[in-house]
C-alpha cells in the first residue's frame, strides 16, 4: 500500500492523540485544497487537535502536520481518533475503515491538478452510493460532516469484521488501481488549460492588444464590461475562472460580479478599485442559474455584460475580440465565439464557421458552439428589449438557449469563428443526471416556441433529447412515446436511436462519455 511509504517520521505523543486525523497519502500531486480546508476548520475549533498527514502537499499552518508516517503509526492514530478524513485513495480508505471509522473523504480532482486522472472521483462515488464513505466536495460539507461525526460518533463507525469479506476485496481492487495509476517518481502532469492554452490566446489574440495601442483601435475608448459569474459549491474552479477574467488582455475596465446561488458567499474574493474589481453578491431572484444570472445583470452598471460559468475559463484574447465587433457594429446586440471543450483531459474545438446566426438557424440546431460562457450582450437589449434570462424554465435548464432565441428574434447574433473559452465538461456539472428536470424543461421549450413545429429537424432534435432524458430517468413508456414523435418528424434523427439504446438497458453514462470524448453531447 503506497500510503505507508515513510520518508520522514514525526510520531505524535500517544498521550495526546489527535481528535481528527487527516491522511493525504503519498501521491506526488499536491492536495493543498484539503490542507487549507482543514486549516480553516482547526482555526475555528481551537479546542480540537487536528493532525494532517500531508505527504507532498504544503504543510498546514493551524493544524498539526507531518509529511509521512509508518503505516502502523498512522493506523494507530486513526484508531484512537474521533474522526478520520482522507483523500480518495483506495488504500487510505481501506486503512481507515479497517480501524473502525466510516471515513469522510474528499476525492482528488484531476481538473485541479490533484491527480493524474479521475479514478478517485469515480471510486469515491461508488463507495458513497453504497454508504461506505461520506464524500464531500466543499469546505462547508466537510465541516458539517466533521461536526456531525463528533456529535454522533456511532454514525461514523463500521464493523471491522465486515472488512474481511467481499467488501475488503473490492476496496483492495481499488487500492491496486491506485498503485497502477501512480508510478513512482512520475512528474506532475500539467492540468488542462496549462501548456495547451499558452500557444493559442483566443480569438483576436494575434496583435489584438497591439491594434488597440498602435492602430486605429488605439484611438478608441474601450467601454467598461461587467462579467456575471454564477456559482455554487465549486470554490476552486471559481478561482480559476476569476483568474482567467483578470488576465484578459482587454485594455478597458472589467468588473466581475460573483453571484452565490444557494451557497454561502465568500467575501475574500472581493476586490475594490483598479481595472479588475470583483463584487460578491447573493442571488436575490429565483433560486437557480437563471435567477443568479439576472441578479448580476441587474446589479451591473455597464452597457456591455458578459456571462461566464464558474467552471469555465476565458482565453486571454476573448473579450477584446468581441468588444471590437461591438465597437465596429453599434447595432449588434450580442457576440459569441467558439469553445474548446475539455472532458477527461481530452480536448475538442467546437467552432461555428459563420459570423452571423439567425432565429431560423437556432430553431434548426442548438449550435452548441454558442455557449453561455461566450455571451457578450448589450444590457439594454435585455432590460429594455427582449427581457432578462427566463426564470420560468423548470430548473433553469436551457435558459441560455432560450435567451439566444429571444435575442435572435430581434437581430442576428454575431459570432467569431475562433475558440475563446475553455469549457469544462465533468461529472460535477449541475445538470449531470437531472434527467427529469431536463425532460420537463425541454417540453416547456417546445410549448413556448410553436415555431419548432414548422422546422422538422429542430423539433426532432428537441424531442429526441426529451426521449433520451425520459429513458435515462427510467420512464420507458414516456421515452418510447417521444422516440415515436421524433422518428415521425425526422426518421434520420440519431437521438431517437440513442434513447432506444437506453431503453434497452445501455447505461446513459456510457453513451454520454463516448459523446463527450468527441466534444459532443446529446
Amino acid at each position: 500500500m503506497t500510503e505507508q511509504t515513510t520518508t520522514e517520521v514525526q510520531t505524535p505523543d500517544d498521550s495526546d492523540h489527535p481528535d481528527v486525523v487527516v491522511s493525504l497519502g503519498t501521491d506526488h500531486h499536491s492536495f493543498d485544497r484539503l490542507v487549507r480546508w482543514m486549516d480553516d476548520y482547526a482555526r475555528r475549533h481551537r479546542d480540537l487537535r487536528v493532525l494532517v498527514q500531508h505527504g507532498h502537499s504544503t504543510a498546514p499552518r493551524k493544524a498539526d502536520g507531518t509529511p509521512f508516517l509508518p503505516g502502523e503509526d498512522l493506523g494507530e492514530l486513526m484508531r484512537r481518533a474521533r474522526v478520520v478524513v482522507t483523500h480518495g485513495g483506495p488504500g487510505t480508505i481501506l486503512q481507515a475503515r479497517g480501524t473502525g471509522h466510516l471515513p469522510i473523504v474528499v476525492p482528488r480532482d484531476p481538473e485541479l491538478d490533484e491527480h493524474v486522472d479521475d479514478h478517485q472521483l469515480l471510486f469515491v462515488q461508488r463507495l458513497e452510493d453504497t454508504e461506505r464513505v461520506r464524500s464531500c466536495t466543499t469546505p462547508q460539507q466537510l465541516a458539517g460532516f466533521i461536526d456531525r461525526a463528533l456529535a454522533s460518533p456511532e454514525e461514523f463507525r463500521v464493523n471491522e469484521d465486515r472488512e474481511d469479506g467481499p467488501e475488503r476485496a473490492a476496496l483492495r481492487a481499488g487500492a491496486l488501481i491506485d498503485l497502477l495509476t501512480a508510478p513512482a517518481g512520475a512528474a506532475s502532469s500539467p492540468g488542462p488549460g496549462a501548456a495547451e492554452d499558452t500557444d493559442t490566446a483566443g480569438p483576436g489574440a494575434a496583435g489584438s492588444a497591439d491594434t488597440a495601442a498602435e492602430g486605429p483601435a488605439g484611438a478608441r475608448t474601450w467601454p467598461d464590461v461587467t462579467v456575471v459569474v454564477p456559482t455554487r459549491d465549486r470554490p476552486e474552479l471559481l478561482r480559476r475562472t476569476l483568474e482567467a477574467v483578470h488576465d484578459q488582455d482587454y485594455p478597458g475596465r472589467i468588473t466581475t460580479i460573483v453571484v452565490f446561488d444557494n451557497d454561502q458567499p465568500d467575501p475574500a474574493l472581493a476586490r475594490d478599485g483598479g481595472e479588475r474589481p470583483v463584487r460578491v453578491v447573493t442571488n436575490s431572484m429565483t433560486p437557480g442559474l437563471a435567477g443568479a444570472r439576472n441578479t448580476g445583470v441587474l446589479a451591473a452598471d455597464t452597457d456591455l455584460v458578459a456571462f461566464c460559468d464558474d467552471d469555465d475559463t476565458w482565453l486571454p484574447g476573448k473579450l477584446t475580440a468581441q468588444v471590437e465587433v461591438m465597437l465596429a457594429e453599434p447595432d449588434t446586440e450580442m457576440v459569441c465565439c467558439g469553445i474548446r471543450v475539455v472532458y477527461d483531459r481530452v480536448q475538442a474545438e467546437r467552432v461555428l464557421d459563420r459570423t452571423s446566426v439567425t432565429f431560423a438557424d437556432l430553431l434548426r440546431s442548438r449550435l452548441t458552439e454558442l455557449h453561455p460562457s461566450t455571451f457578450l450582450i448589450r444590457r439594454r437589449a435585455m432590460i429594455d428589449g427582449c427581457g432578462t434570462v427566463s426564470e420560468e424554465i423548470p430548473g433553469s435548464y436551457a435558459e441560455d438557449y432560450e435567451l439566444l432565441l429571444r435575442l435572435a428574434r430581434r437581430a442576428p447574433i454575431r459570432n467569431i469563428p475562433e475558440p475563446g473559452v475553455r469549457v469544462l465538461w465533468h461529472r460535477r456539472s449541475y445538470f449531470s443526471g437531472r434527467w427529469q428536470t431536463i425532460a420537463t424543461a425541454l417540453r416547456w421549450l417546445l410549448e413556448r416556441y410553436p415555431e419548432f413545429r414548422l422546422v422538422p429537424r429542430g423539433y426532432a432534435r428537441v424531442s429526441g433529447q426529451i426521449a433520451f432524458a425520459e429513458a435515462s430517468a427510467g420512464r420507458r413508456g414516456a421515452a418510447l412515446r417521444w422516440i415515436g414523435r421524433t422518428l415521425w418528424r425526422r426518421p434520420a434523427e440519431g437521438r431517437a436511436a440513442l434513447a432506444l439504446l437506453v431503453v434497452c438497458g445501455v447505461p446513459p453514462a456510457w453513451i454520454l462519455r463516448l459523446l463527450h470524448l468527441r466534444g459532443k453531447g446529446v
